[in-house]
């Protein structure tokens, strides 16, 4: 277990009403006990009912963001969200290429909870590319379908199983998740063909009750960016995804205390630090 406080760098969108990307960011990686960092990939004006527009700053502009972070700050881990299109994640590509962070978490950012397209049809291939940069990725079933070219899995096995070819194919760590199945209870697995989740495992797997709540903005952004600092903390695969299910489980348990908007609104980030302040001790 490292004792220091990882610092975090989350390279992500906005989220003007601060549900998700680089705002969830910062609050969830604070949330698990990390020095959140943010470089902004994307604009976004969006709130808990939709996305209204995007604006993408130049891309010498996010070369310099990333630059002067890296130039300043030892990086523990990096989180790397929404990018929309394919000059954005080749900016992101060569930085990750010349900063080597020790650990690089990338959630596909594709679809918004609200249905809403985030990454342009033709970055879906650099996306593919990008993969080799990672240690984990963190897609939901319908962006694992979309990584793989295949349709969406419908039940747990068979996402599973998309979950291990990923793994295969690319080289790296595959969190799949099962909040977008039916059913009372709520699975998610690190599954791996390499052998890095320590012994000789290929998978280790939680599973929660299903909270019963519309108030899931940001979900993946911030299960992404806790698994990143919790990981960079205990540097053990399966208790940071434990502790992240655990957090994330009483963040969606007290969503609905927030009243944030009038759509799907967001996680309570805080609801634990802020009842049992030990709790990130």
């Amino acid at each position: 277990m490292n004792d220091a406080i990882p610092r975090v760098l989350s390279v992500a969108g906005t989220d003007p009403t601060g549900g998700a990307g680089i705002q969830a960011d910062l609050k969830s990686i604070a949330a698990n006990g990390g020095y959140g960092m943010a470089v902004v990939t994307a604009l976004v004006a969006q709130n808990t009912q939709g996305v209204r527009s995007v604006h993408t700053p130049p891309e010498d502009f996010l070369w310099n963001q990333l630059t002067a972070v890296s130039d300043d700050v030892t990086l523990e881990a990096v989180k790397i969200g929404m990018l929309g299109n394919i000059g954005t994640t080749a900016v992101v590509d060569q930085w990750l290429s010349l900063a080597k962070p020790p650990l690089v978490v990338l959630d596909p950012i594709m679809i918004a909870t609200s249905g809403d397209r985030l990454l342009d049809p033709g970055a879906e291939e650099a996306l593919r590319t990008l993969l080799r940069r990672a240690d984990l990725v963190t897609p939901n079933l319908q962006e694992l379908g979309v990584l793989l070219d295949e349709p969406t899995a419908t039940k747990w096995p068979q996402a599973l199983e998309q979950g291990h070819r990923l793994s295969a194919a690319k080289n790296l760590i595959v969190l799949v998740k099962g909040g977008h199945l039916d059913g009372p209870h709520c699975p998610d697995a690190l599954v791996d063909t390499a052998g890095r989740l320590g012994g000789d495992r290929h998978s280790c797997e939680v599973t929660a009750d299903r909270v019963k709540t519309a108030n899931t903005h940001g979900t993946g952004c911030s299960m992404s960016s806790a698994i990143a600092t919790l990981q960079a903390r205990l540097d053990d695969w399966e208790a940071a995804l434990n502790q992240t299910k655990s957090w994330l489980q009483d963040s969606l348990l007290h969503a609905d205390e927030l009243h944030i908007g009038t759509g799907s609104g967001p996680l309570h980030h805080f609801h634990r630090l802020w009842n049992d302040p030990a709790s990130v001790a």
